[in-house]
């Protein structure tokens, strides 16, 4: 794997980001998540995974860069129909997953986090939605899932003004189960994974199984619209001029085309 890292401590299988500086979900990246989730999902030794990113962040998000690339809207809407498959991968998975989150969780990196069944941060992490400071919306399902945790309005105001709360604020608004200083955290999210391990493989995959009646029609309805409008604005003048303003480290000029 060349953008990821993986070892299993016990019955527990610690997947790392480990794509320098920040762990930007590039297609390469996605791909090698998809493929060693594929593979821990057959392994019997494994009853739960842990999810973490190495050096500074957790997952600052989508690789800005690549969307340069992107010719089409054709595929920006596959772009975020695959994205949006491997998050469902993860919030359907037969094992926990939890997700370790110091550092950064932002854009596609929160909306990784969010697949997750559980999320336990950082109290000084980042977490947050900031595509529409770049001309886009999110595309891996975060309008569907954010409103869940944190509420209506409170995921507007994450979204529309790109401004992401702390790992203590995460916590008051639903979004992760415990905070914790970032040096404890990792430690913390391995006692609650030897928890899981302690448990029938069977009567847990049955839980996460009844977890998924949860969600309702509205919610797939609620995905492909996303992505069909992520594709539609990805088109967009103030999309190209958002990607490129963050590639030049500047702020935006947006005049709404």
């Amino acid at each position: 794997m060349a953008f990821l890292q993986s070892k299993i401590e016990g019955k527990t299988a610690i997947i790392s980001l480990n794509r320098p500086p920040a762990n930007a979900l590039s297609k390469e990246l996605l791909l090698e998540l998809d493929e060693v989730l594929t593979e821990l999902a057959t392994n019997d030794d494994v009853r739960v995974v842990v999810v973490k990113g190495e050096g500074k962040f957790f997952c600052a998000g989508a690789d800005i860069r690549e969307f340069t690339t992107f010719s089409s809207q054709e595929k920006a809407y596959e772009l975020a129909r695959n994205g949006q498959k491997l998050m469902d991968k993860i919030e359907q998975y037969p094992k926990p997953v939890i997700a370790s989150i110091h550092g950064a969780a932002l854009g596609g990196g929160l909306e990784l986090a969010m697949s997750c069944h559980i999320r336990l941060v950082a109290e000084n992490a980042k977490l947050g939605l900031p595509e529409l400071s770049l001309g886009i919306i999110p595309g891996f399902a975060g309008t569907q899932r954010l409103p869940k945790f944190v509420g209506t309005e409170k995921a507007l105001e994450m979204m529309i003004t790109s401004e992401p709360i702390t790992g203590i604020e995460a916590i008051k608004y639903g979004l992760a189960l415990r905070a914790y200083p970032e040096e404890e955290l990792f430690s913390e999210t391995m006692k609650l994974a030897k928890k899981f391990e302690r448990k029938s493989p069977s009567s847990v995959k049955a839980i996460l199984d009844l977890l998924t009646y949860t969600k309702t029609d509205q919610f797939s309805t609620g995905v492909e619209k996303e992505a069909t409008l992520f594709s539609e604005v990805f088109q967009t003048e103030d999309a190209k001029e958002g990607i490129q303003a963050f590639i030049e480290k500047r702020q935006p000029n947006f005049v709404g085309k």
